[in-house]
């Protein structure tokens, strides 16, 4: 957006959630979009997508309100970008799939069960309420012995978080893949794709069995290597805000903390609160919005790095889990795995280029320019794209829907995000062990709540399989 334009959007971003709308812009190159996603008023969901088109354009995915659609479609007439709005305001609870009433799984007595270890028929009805999770995690404790872990630090409502292990026994450095959901309270079907993943691995380890995912089957022995290598799991990254968007229907993205402001300005984006170049007004160029400080916004930082309980707790996994070498923290909704880094573009040939050199304070995050670009070993990058590809091949297997994997940096630059963080933690605290990160964005439909059972149970089909494969590969390339 023009940038003295900027301040009439502030104003406009004060509106509530539910007066949101669904709408994509549309333009020959993404290289169109630059101007646009610059502006961290708009909510671009996790980050700006640029996809390719039938007719050879690229679309932009945004929810504006009808102030800002109007606004921009006046700006960009004569710039090749078109504004297209969807056909209802937002995404309606009675559209969408129902979340669970009650507890379907009964206090931890009965166990859940996955679409890997059933018939191609079956499907899940509904989404886990937020308590079904925890109640699903029990019954998987209490039936197959696994380990479980409660977290420090209280959510801002007083929620105790908690995480899950299984695999590895009770030696905890002996756990290698971390994966991570609901950090974004709207994306649902998070939490859902990996505790049904779980339930799956561990009925078919007992059983003897293998599993199928779709088009997509794995043998007993794959099952056993993936357990083998020792996953740990946090399951409700957000669960205030995942109560509060499932008890309101308000497409809420943002934790609950109200310290910052009320309304729209509740809450802190917990994506951008980790401590990897969080002070991106110092760290970053002036012309990018990498994250905001304003907390009306949907990226908003929050005061500090680590300021939530939430972040506080998320990273408090590496410490009690020394070698974990890999972590995907799961989101929706386009249909991409992003892997590290998300501030720059990567170069493997000049290692001063670094987030911890301030020499290059200022210059991080323009992308396409010669100033700066951010150094990665050329065998972790190599890693690193490995991993992700064998991903998306599994995403892709089930049914045959259109994912792909790229650098996180993407249209934009971001700060304090899960997967920099958990990449960066080698080399600014001594000692530590390397942790591949990653994003996977499920859901090409670009919907935060599924539309369909079909889509929904499409979600936990490719995403199952997704996993399989990247842990696969990453027990391949190496857990040490």
């Amino acid at each position: 957006m023009k940038y003295s334009l900027v301040a009439s959007l502030i104003a406009q971003s004060s509106v509530v959630l539910g007066e949101l709308i669904p709408m994509h812009f549309k333009a020959p190159t993404p290289a169109h979009f630059q101007d646009i996603v610059r502006n961290d008023t708009f909510d671009f969901g996790c980050h700006p997508a640029a996809l390719p088109t039938d007719e050879g354009h690229y679309k932009l995915r945004a929810l504006l309100t009808q102030a800002q659609i109007d606004f921009v479609t006046k700006e960009y007439a004569s710039s090749g970008i078109t504004v297209h709005r969807s056909l209802t305001r937002r995404q309606a609870a009675s559209a969408a799939v129902p979340i669970g009433s009650g507890d379907r799984f009964t206090a931890g007595t009965k166990l859940p069960v996955g679409l890997g270890t059933q018939s191609s028929t079956a499907r899940i009805n509904s989404i886990l309420n937020l308590n079904e999770i925890k109640s699903g995690v029990q019954a998987l404790v209490n039936t197959y012995g696994i380990g479980y872990q409660e977290l420090s630090s209280k959510t801002f409502e007083g929620r105790t978080q908690y995480i899950f292990y299984a695999g590895a026994g009770t030696d905890k450095s002996k756990y290698h893949i971390y994966f991570s959901a609901g950090i974004h309270a709207r994306e649902r079907g998070g939490p859902d794709n990996i505790l049904y993943f779980m339930a799956d691995l561990l009925a078919a380890d007992k059983a003897g069995t293998g599993l199928t995912y779709g088009r997509k089957s794995y043998t007993n022995a794959q099952v056993k290597s993936v357990l083998q290598a020792g996953i740990v799991v946090f399951p409700a990254v957000n669960p205030d805000g995942i109560a509060y968007d499932q008890s309101t229907d308000s497409l809420w993205r943002k934790n609950r903390n109200t310290r910052s402001g009320s309304g729209s300005s509740t809450g802190v984006d917990l994506n951008r609160n980790f401590d990897f170049l969080w002070d991106f007004p110092k760290k970053f160029a002036s012309s990018t919005s990498p994250a905001s400080t304003s907390p009306g916004s949907q990226t908003f930082y929050g005061t500090a790095p680590f300021s939530e309980p939430e972040t506080k707790n998320h990273a408090s996994v590496y410490d009690s889990f020394p070698k974990i070498r890999w972590m995907v923290d799961i989101h929706s909704a386009v249909g991409d795995v992003l892997y590290s880094w998300g501030d720059d573009e990567n170069q493997s040939t000049t290692p001063t280029q670094n987030f911890l050199n301030t020499a290059f304070d200022g210059r991080r995050g323009v992308i396409g320019d010669s100033s700066y670009k951010e150094y990665i070993p050329a065998q972790d990058l190599t890693n690193a794209r490995s991993a992700a590809a064998a991903m998306t091949n599994g995403l892709k297997a089930p049914g045959g829907r259109s994912y792909g994997y790229q650098q996180a940096v993407g249209l934009y630059a971001t700060s304090g995000a899960t997967d920099d963080y958990a990449f960066s933690r080698f080399w600014a605290k001594p000692g530590v062990n390397k942790v591949y990160g990653y994003t996977l964005e499920f859901a090409p439909t670009g919907n935060f709540y599924p539309a369909s059972l079909t889509e929904f149970n499409n979600n936990i089909l490719d995403t199952n399989a997704g996993f399989m494969d990247f842990a696969l590969e990453a027990i391949r390339i190496g857990l040490e």
